[in-house]
């Protein structure tokens, strides 16, 4: 079982920048890909980016040069580095984890609203 606790959501004028995290309950070096999620109204929610435990990683087109995700092992942590933020940027976002190989292995945060206005 992983817990996932999101954090860093918030109001953001458009061209700024926005760092999320999502702290996992155990190591996430046993975790085979955590990622970011996001949804807006009346939409799908969609994969924005993606980060295996050896350190693949794959970005939306949407969000490819614009976001970074990257992690940190010894806080169980993963961030999303938003930069040069779009009003479509718009969207709860939601941290997930996977676990191959095992029933029921996906897991999601409560999700964190994030917000690109003038």
């Amino acid at each position: 079982q992983v817990q996932l606790v999101e954090s860093g959501g918030g109001l953001v004028q458009p061209g700024g920048s926005l760092r999320l995290s999502c702290a996992a309950s155990r190591n996430i070096f046993s975790i085979n890909v955590m990622g970011w999620y996001r949804q807006a109204p009346g939409k799908q929610r969609e994969l924005v980016a993606s980060l295996t435990s050896v350190g693949n990683t794959f970005y939306a087109d949407s969000v490819k040069g614009q976001f970074t995700i990257s992690r940190d092992n010894a806080k169980n942590t993963i961030y999303l580095q938003m930069n040069s933020l779009k009003p479509e940027d718009t969207a709860v976002y939601y941290c997930n984890a996977r676990v191959l190989n095992i029933p029921r292995g996906t897991y999601w945060g409560q999700g964190t609203q994030v917000t690109v206005s003038s």
